[in-house]
Formats: C-alpha cells, sequence, structure tokens
C-alpha cells in the first residue's frame, strides 16, 4: 500500500503517526519545527486523510504498513512519535521490528484494552446528509447536536472534502472504521519486550494513561520514561504544542 505523506527537513529520520479519525495535517505544525534538526515524515495511516482505503484495519496490518513505507523509502531505523491509535501503530512497530526504531515517543496511549468511547462521534459522522451540505458551517451546526466540543468538531471536519458534483465526501474511510473499531480499541500485543528508549507523554487531563496501565507499559518498554502535560487533555499537540515540542526535542537529543 502507497500511504500519503509529507516530508520536511534534513537530519535523522521521524515518523510521526496521527490518531484515530485525524491526518497527517494535525502534526503538521509541530512537524515543520521539528524539522529543523530532523527528516520528518508525517503519514496519512490506511483508511485516513489521503492514504488508500483497505481492510483489514488493525494493528499489525497498521504496523505492516509503516515497515513497507520504510523499505521503500530507503528508510533502515527512524524515531517513532505515534499519538492515540497512531501511538498503538508505532507501539506494534517497534515489538514487531526492534531494529527498524531508534527512540519511541508514545502520545497519550497505552498499549492496553480501551472500553468504547467514540459512539456519539460516530453518531453524528453517520448522520450528516454529505451530498445536500452547502458548506462547513452547516456541518458544524448538524455535528453540535452529539458533539457539543467546538474544538473535536474542528477537529472532524479537516476529513470534509468537497465534491466537484457538489456536496461533501469524507477523507477517511468511515464505515470500515466503524466496522473495525474494536480492532482499534484492542490491546498491543507481542512475544518480547521493546528494549529501545521509550517516552510516554501523557495529558494530565486525559485518562487514556491511568497508573494501573503501567506494569503493561513497563513489561513491554522496559526503558520507559513517562512525562505529564499538566494543562492538556488527550490531543496533547493542540492543547500544549510547546510543552509537547520541548519534551520530544530534549528526549531525542540526549
Amino acid at each position: 500500500m502507497e500511504l500519503n505523506y509529507k516530508e520536511f527537513g534534513q537530519g535523522p529520520p521521524l515518523i510521526i503517526l496521527h490518531g484515530l479519525f485525524g491526518t497527517l495535517d494535525n502534526w503538521q505544525t509541530i512537524g515543520k519545527k521539528l524539522a529543523e534538526h530532523y527528516t520528518v515524515y508525517l503519514i496519512d495511516q490506511r483508511n485516513h486523510g489521503r492514504s488508500p482505503h483497505a481492510e483489514p484495519f488493525d494493528y499489525p496490518t497498521l504496523a505492516a504498513d509503516l515497515h513497507d513505507f520504510m523499505e521503500s523509502n530507503w528508510l533502515f531505523k527512524a524515531h517513532l512519535l505515534g499519538h492515540s491509535m497512531g501511538g498503538k501503530t508505532a507501539m506494534q512497530f517497534a515489538l514487531e521490528y526492534p531494529d527498524m526504531v531508534d527512540k519511541l515517543i508514545v502520545v497519550d496511549i497505552a498499549p492496553v484494552k480501551y472500553p468504547p468511547r467514540h459512539q456519539a462521534i460516530f453518531e453524528a459522522l453517520f448522520s450528516l446528509d454529505l451530498d445536500a451540505l452547502k458548506d462547513r458551517q452547516e456541518a458544524d451546526a448538524a455535528l453540535k447536536v452529539r458533539i457539543p466540543e467546538q474544538s473535536v468538531r474542528q477537529f472532524l471536519l479537516k476529513n470534509l472534502m468537497r465534491k466537484k458534483e457538489g456536496g461533501y465526501r469524507f477523507k477517511m474511510n468511515l464505515p470500515v472504521i466503524y466496522k473495525n473499531y474494536a480492532h482499534i480499541l484492542d490491546e498491543i500485543r507481542a512475544e518480547a519486550p521493546f528494549e529501545g528508549d521509550t517516552l510516554f507523554i501523557k495529558g494530565g487531563k486525559s485518562e487514556h494513561i491511568l497508573p494501573e496501565h503501567e506494569p503493561k507499559i513497563k513489561a513491554l518498554f522496559p526503558r520507559y520514561t513517562l512525562k505529564t502535560v499538566e494543562n492538556a487533555g488527550h490531543w496533547v499537540h493542540a492543547d500544549a504544542p510547546e510543552t509537547l515540542l520541548t519534551l520530544v526535542s530534549d528526549f531525542l537529543k540526549t
């Protein structure tokens, strides 16, 4: 599968993976700043952004996609940074292909199974009459019924793409994401731990990384460090970009 990506800068390679419902554009601002010292690759994972729509859709497949991407771009080893779903992809990849990972950064996700928490988002997105939509403001008003948080709506609306014949379509493959949602919630499994340096970054207002998750983290990533960004929720890169940038830069430099 040929994944859509953007490349910035010069230096050691750093690959950044977005989260569920996201696109590479979510990380473009931070990616460009990191590109002052690294060759940054922002990737749309399958069924997201401008990358192909296909099944299966689970972490072993997403890790295999990343492996193919690295090989096709002659990247034999790279730093990995992943947020949420992208963090799980990065963990899966590091555990399966440890020799291809320099340092691993996981933003606000643990390698554990999560309960469903996106039902309102799925309902809101499926309720949109995409062919009849006149503009994004109309879509925003429709989403607001089920999603009161403006920041979440703005994030989701980045998936809308206008069609030549009128109306809109989603960049992401919503039916396949919904069908395989249980796979995205699933835990990360491995036969052996990843022995490389690993940084977990937790949003202080988020409950995606909890104290009870740390035994599993330690078992799979024994050389891990956990940092908390107190004033951030799950979207740490949006809530506290400068703090995140400092944590990432300091970790990669050492």
